[in-house]
C-alpha cells in the first residue's frame, strides 16, 4: 500500500464515521440498529432457550409476605457485631451478600430478556420473540399461579427494623425497560390488545400504589437518586397505563423538585457526590435523569432543555459529567468503595444527549465505552440497556 492511499483510506473512514455520527442527530434509531444489531439479535437468540422465573420461585423466611408479594433487604445493612441477632445496621456504600436478593435478581433477569427480545422484534418482525417476549410477561403480570402482586410493600426491608420502606420501590426501576419494550411493541402492532390489557391493569394497580401509598409517598418526596428513578418509574407506567394525571404529575415533580433540588450551579449532582460511591451514584442519576427527559418530553415541552431556577439542567449534568466518562484518571473526587474499576460502561445518557443536543463527541465516546455489561452490580445499576428503544421514533410525542 502506498502512502498516498494509505492517507486516501484513512480520510475516507474518517469521513464515514463523521457521516454516522452526523445521521446520529437527526437518526438516532438507525444508528442504534447498526451498532446493537448484532448484540441484540445474539443475546434474543440466547434468551428464547429461557424460561419465566417470577417472584413465586424463591421466598425468604425472614418476610411478613406471601409468595407473591416482591421482597428484598436493603444492600447495605449488616448484623451488629456487638448485638448478635439484633437489628442490622447500616455500612453505606458496602452491599451484604448474605440479604434475600432471589426475587430482586428474578426481576433483573425479566429486565435483561424482555427488553433484548422486544429490541430483536424491532429489528427483524420475526414473531418468535415477540411471543417470548409475552410469554414472559404473563408469567409475571397476569397468570395467577405466577404473578406478582402489585405492590412493594416488602421491599428493601431491615431485618429487627422495617418490613419493607419507601426506599424499596427503586428495585422496580428494572421494570422500567420491561414496560417501554411493551409500548413500544403495542405501538407498532407486535402484539394484540387482548394480551397487552391485563398487563396494563397491573401496572394501572402499582402506579397508583406508588401515587398512594405511604411507601410510594416516602419515594416521591426522596431528594436524591431515589426520587429521580420515581418519577422515571412512574412516567413510563403511567404513560402505559394511560393515566394521563401521574403523567402531568412526572413532569411536574421533574421541573419543581427532582432538577432544582439535584442539580449544582455547576452542573455536578452534590447529592451523589456525597455518596460513598460518587462516581457510580453520579453516572446512575444521570442516566435516570435522562431516561426522565425521553420518556416524558414532546414537541411541546423538551425537558432537555428546561432548566432550573440556578440556571441548569439536564444538559449541564451531562457536560459537567462528560469529561469523567471519557476519561475516568481525570475524576477529582474520591472513588468509590465498590467497583470503580468497573466503571464507567457505556452510558445511555451520552447517547440521548448526543443525539437530542447535537453533541457528535457524546456519541463517540458512547460507542467506544464497553457494552458488554458482566459484573452484576454495574448490571443493576444501568437500567436502561437497549436505547434502541427510547430511541424509537415511534413513541416521539
Amino acid at each position: 500500500m502506498t502512502r498516498r492511499s494509505f492517507v486516501t483510506g484513512v480520510a475516507g473512514a474518517l469521513a464515514l464515521r463523521q457521516t454516522v455520527l452526523a445521521q446520529a442527530h437527526d437518526d438516532g434509531y438507525s444508528l442504534v440498529a447498526k451498532v446493537d444489531r448484532g448484540r441484540i439479535l445474539s443475546a434474543a437468540q440466547r434468551y428464547l432457550a429461557e424460561e419465566p422465573v417470577t417472584v413465586t420461585a424463591a421466598h425468604s423466611g425472614r418476610t411478613q409476605g406471601g409468595p407473591h408479594d416482591y421482597f428484598s433487604e436493603g444492600d447495605y445493612w449488616w448484623p451488629d457485631a456487638k448485638n448478635p441477632g439484633g437489628p442490622y445496621i447500616r455500612r453505606d456504600g458496602f452491599s451484604n451478600p448474605a440479604n434475600f436478593n432471589d426475587n430482586r435478581e428474578a426481576l433483573i433477569r425479566l429486565s435483561l430478556m424482555v427488553p433484548a427480545l422486544a429490541a430483536a422484534w424491532r429489528l427483524t418482525k420475526d414473531k418468535r420473540y415477540s411471543a417470548h417476549f409475552m410469554k414472559h410477561l404473563r408469567a409475571w403480570f397476569v397468570d395467577p399461579a405466577t404473578k406478582m402482586n402489585p405492590n412493594l410493600e416488602y421491599a428493601q426491608a431491615i431485618f429487627g427494623v422495617s418490613k419493607g420502606r419507601g426506599t424499596g420501590i427503586i428495585d422496580t426501576l428494572h421494570l422500567v425497560e420491561v414496560v417501554r419494550a411493551l409500548r413500544v411493541l403495542e405501538a407498532a402492532g407486535g402484539v394484540d390488545a387482548a394480551n397487552v390489557q391485563p398487563v396494563r391493569a397491573w401496572f394501572a394497580a402499582y402506579v397508583d400504589w406508588m401515587a398512594t401509598s405511604s411507601n410510594g409517598k416516602d419515594e416521591l418526596a426522596a431528594k436524591n437518586n431515589h426520587g429521580t428513578c420515581w418519577v422515571l418509574q412512574a412516567a413510563e407506567f403511567a404513560q402505559f397505563a394511560q393515566r394521563d394525571d401521574l403523567t402531568a404529575l412526572c413532569v411536574d415533580r421533574f421541573k419543581t423538585a427532582i432538577v432544582p433540588d439535584q442539580i449544582a450551579k455547576d452542573g455536578s449532582l452534590p447529592l451523589e457526590l456525597a455518596r460513598t460511591k460518587p462516581y457510580s451514584y453520579s453516572l446512575f442519576d444521570l442516566d435516570v435523569l435522562s431516561g426522565i427527559c425521553q420518556s416524558l418530553s414532546t414537541k411541546d415541552d423538551d425537558l432537555w432543555q428546561f432548566k432550573g431556577p440556578n440556571g441548569k439542567g439536564v444538559a449541564d449534568a451531562i457536560a459537567f459529567l462528560f469529561p469523567y466518562i471519557a476519561d475516568k484518571s481525570k475524576w477529582p473526587f474520591a472513588k468509590d468503595v465498590e467497583y470503580f474499576d468497573d466503571l464507567p460502561a457505556r452510558r445511555p445518557s451520552l447517547l440521548f444527549a448526543g443525539e437530542v443536543l447535537k453533541r457528535p463527541e457524546y456519541i463517540t465516546v458512547w460507542q467506544r465505552l464497553d457494552p458488554d455489561l458482566k459484573v452484576p452490580e454495574v448490571i443493576r445499576n444501568i437500567p436502561i440497556r437497549q436505547p434502541l428503544l427510547w430511541v424509537d421514533p415511534i413513541l416521539r410525542g
